[in-house]
């Protein structure tokens, strides 16, 4: 097989295992959430973490996804990242007690946090003010 006719198989592959990896990321977010409540996790990574589980569990996107390319770009890169860089603030030992929680006791449906959607309603209503105070 000539070098070309392999590179297909690895993009597809490398597809495959960010798509992994974007699940995997997202399959934590009820244990970041119960990390949250955990008392050894750091103050730090407690801020952090309410801001992506917050958001995560949320019912309104910052960005809706009817936008073009920028509604999707949330969901598929920064919502990872910020999962990601809660997991690396978390004590090894909180984040391994906190997954074999969620395993054990998920919920029956996925929380929704009311909080972080009323802090995003109000970060689009500052920005339809600062347009109009600035257009007027």
């Amino acid at each position: 097989m000539s070098e070309q006719e392999k590179r297909p198989e690895q993009a597809l592959t490398l597809n495959q295992r960010l798509k992994e990896w974007a699940r995997k990321l997202k399959g934590d977010v009820i244990a970041l959430y119960f990390a949250l409540k955990h008392p050894a996790t750091p103050l730090y990574a407690k801020v952090v973490t309410a801001i992506v589980v917050g958001y995560a569990l949320s019912p309104i996107d910052l960005v809706p996804d009817f936008v073009p390319v920028l509604g999707y770009l949330d969901d598929v890169i920064l919502l990872p990242l910020g999962i990601a860089l809660a997991i690396k603030l978390i004590p090894i030992d909180v984040l391994t007690a906190c997954r074999e929680e969620a395993r054990n006791n998920p919920p029956a449906l996925k929380p929704k946090i009311w909080a972080a959607a009323v802090v995003i309603v109000f970060l689009w209503l500052a920005i339809v003010y600062a347009v109009y105070a600035w257009l007027k």
